[in-house]
């Protein structure tokens, strides 16, 4: 059967350890394969916060409401996805420690994408004159310690299967998106690199941030973080709609050449996927569309 859709009409995802969480419109599901080869899943009917509060759903302001809502929905997810896929054997984590790995994430990532280049940008100010040149070599020190964290991810087993259930939700969307049947067969042939992916966003995010930043101009390193951590929303919101935009637009030729440098970056977060990771996929979205 052919998913006919509107053009606006959006349906996206997340890898889940052996699974994949798909959500369109108002319904989240989750298909996760258990070691004895059966799919389970944890069905959700979700309005957004987008939807339920009119301020939030304003453009910009949604993208960082966004963000954080399906961190979130994502956390609960993973969470579901681990007790269903570990053996007895394996040690299931608590909603505590999910919690407690997402906060450190989270501290990490604004240690090193935020206060380390930071750092660097009041040390290079006084052989830098241009400031905008200035951001420029900020954002390429921020963008290769992004290059180092995922080529550590890469030395993870554990990634590798992920990584591959993630090519397995991009063709699955993809091939909604075309309107063709969900059949391993017709799925099996879409791309795995999707241009309105999360590894896309972080990608926007850095050259978005170059430009907002550079608006800034040279203040010293502790009103820098300040600043930053102050324009995250903002960066975030900006970032959403352009993901947003070129996810609708994918066919436009100059889409296409500002979409390419995420796409790049998704060879090293998705990977092809089996045919057995190809149909939880399916199965995840056949429970949403």
């Amino acid at each position: 059967m052919n998913h006919e859709h509107k053009k606006d009409d959006i349906a996206g995802g997340q890898a889940l350890i052996e699974g994949v969480m798909m959500r369109h419109g108002d319904k989240i599901a989750a298909a996760v394969r258990k070691p004895d080869g059966e799919i389970v899943f944890r069905e959700r009917h979700h309005v957004p916060l987008t939807k339920r509060y009119k301020l939030l759903g304003l453009i910009v302001i949604r993208g960082f409401v966004t963000l954080f809502e399906m961190m979130f929905i994502g956390m609960k997810n993973l969470l579901f996805s681990s007790e269903v896929a570990l053996t007895e054997n394996e040690e299931k984590p608590s909603v505590w420690q999910l919690a407690l790995a997402m906060v450190i994430s989270m501290g990490t990532a604004l240690f090193f994408f935020i206060i380390v280049p930071a750092y660097c940008f009041s040390l290079l100010k006084g052989m830098i004159v241009n400031t905008f040149v200035l951001n420029i070599v900020e954002g390429c020190i921020r963008m290769g310690l992004f290059f180092i964290f995922l080529g550590m991810t890469l030395l993870m087993d554990d990634m590798k299967r992920v990584f591959m259930y993630h090519g397995a939700e991009h063709k699955t969307v993809f091939a909604w998106e075309e309107g063709a049947e969900l059949t391993i067969e017709n799925v099996r042939s879409y791309s795995t690199r999707h241009p309105r992916c999360g590894t896309s966003f972080i990608m926007i995010v850095m050259i978005v941030s170059i430009m907002v930043f550079s608006l800034l101009g040279r203040p010293d390193f502790l009103h820098r973080v300040l600043y930053k951590l102050t324009l995250l929303p903002l960066v975030s919101g900006i970032s959403y709609e352009v993901i947003r935009f070129t996810g609708r637009h994918k066919d436009w030729r100059w889409v296409q050449i500002l979409s390419w440098p995420g796409l790049q970056f998704q060879g090293i977060t998705t990977r092809e996927p089996t045919d057995d990771q190809l149909e939880v996929a399916i199965a995840a979205m056949e429970k949403v569309i």
